[in-house]
């Protein structure tokens, strides 16, 4: 399967925004955003004035970054979410959370959701008790996301597990009991609990054109 396996700080340095693509480095002062503020290249540094086509090329391609999906997958997600009853820009946000690899992350089984994607590639989760390996699965209200028994020695998800408050957040639509290694997916989640600074209007507008 195709996914992007190049520096992902170059990535945030392109969209002039952090992507938390790295986990805990993103807080600290190695994160190359931080510290080279502009986007990479010989002409990194130059003055540039997106045209408006360019804002909702940049604003599609931040969401792809963020969430790691291709091209076509992430079309698939819009035309679902256009054909949803709804707000579409709100719709395609609450697919692309419902991910099984994004929920991994959100409960805080995983550092990053390239981390998480991982997990769930090498069979590590199971989706109420039976193991899906499938990062696109999109998850409903209610499901138990767990991690197998055999797996809960892993150093990286101890530790994501004991961190998990102060890297997920306050979000509501996600439950974690940490001595069980399980989470809960309670509702499906909502556009104000996404917690990034994206602006969905401008991909609707990028599709819609």
């Amino acid at each position: 399967m195709a996914r992007y396996i190049g520096p992902v700080c170059k990535l945030c340095r392109r969209e002039a925004a952090k992507l938390f693509l790295k986990g805990d480095r993103c807080h600290t002062e190695k994160c190359a955003f931080d510290r080279r503020p502009y986007p990479p290249g010989q002409h990194g540094q130059a003055r540039v004035k997106f045209s408006e086509y360019g804002l909702r090329l940049r604003e599609k391609q931040k969401v792809r970054n963020i969430y790691g999906v291709l091209e076509k997958q992430f079309r698939n997600y819009f035309a679902t979410a256009d054909h949803t009853k709804g707000v579409t820009g709100e719709n395609l946000l609450s697919l692309l959370e419902r991910r099984l690899d994004n929920v991994v992350y959100r409960i805080g089984f995983a550092a990053t959701r390239n981390e998480a994607r991982q997990i769930v590639l090498h069979c590590h989760v199971l989706v109420n008790g039976k193991r899906v390996n499938i990062p696109s699965y999109l998850v409903k209200a209610g499901d138990r996301i767990s991690i197998r028994e055999k797996s809960r020695e892993i150093a990286r998800i101890k530790d994501s597990v004991a961190n998990a408050e102060s890297r997920r957040g306050n979000l509501s639509w996600v439950e974690l009991d940490k001595a069980n290694f399980t989470g809960t997916v309670k509702t499906l989640p909502v556009r104000e609990e996404v917690g990034l600074d994206i602006k969905e209007q401008l991909i609707v507008e990028f599709y819609s054109r």
